[in-house]
């Protein structure tokens, strides 16, 4: 089941510190980032068999729809202290990105072509 947080943040006249600490099941294998997307463009499509994700939109905003057994949810990233954490099993879609949009994916897998599940539930 997704889950929408808000990232530890210290805020300050010098600057804001947005922290990532405990937020996948286990360590952060795979970092990447997405953008320069155009803004009716769609990304993913797919859920995995074994990776969990979080998602943080650094700059700008995009719109994540996440589909599993149990739900289905739109969540909107528009902030960069806020997370959305997507387990193996939610199927999900990238979309609405602004001309800015850059979104950080930290993963707890390597990549593994064979993990990715491309069925909708």
């Amino acid at each position: 089941m997704p889950q929408f947080i808000e990232l530890n943040t210290h805020f300050s006249p010098a600057g804001n510190l947005t922290v990532f600490e405990k937020l996948l099941p286990s360590d952060i294998k795979r970092v990447f980032y997405i953008y320069g997307v155009p803004s009716d463009e769609q990304r993913a499509k797919h859920s995995h068999k074994k990776a969990w994700n979080a998602l943080v939109c650094l700059a700008g905003s995009c719109r994540i729809y996440v589909k599993n057994a149990q739900t289905e949810h739109y969540f909107e990233l528009k902030q960069p202290n806020h997370c959305l954490i997507l387990e193996p099993s939610d199927w999900h879609i990238m979309d609405q990105f602004t001309a800015d949009a850059m979104l950080l994916v930290l993963s707890n897998e390597y990549y593994d072509k064979g993990d990715y599940i491309f069925e909708k539930p």
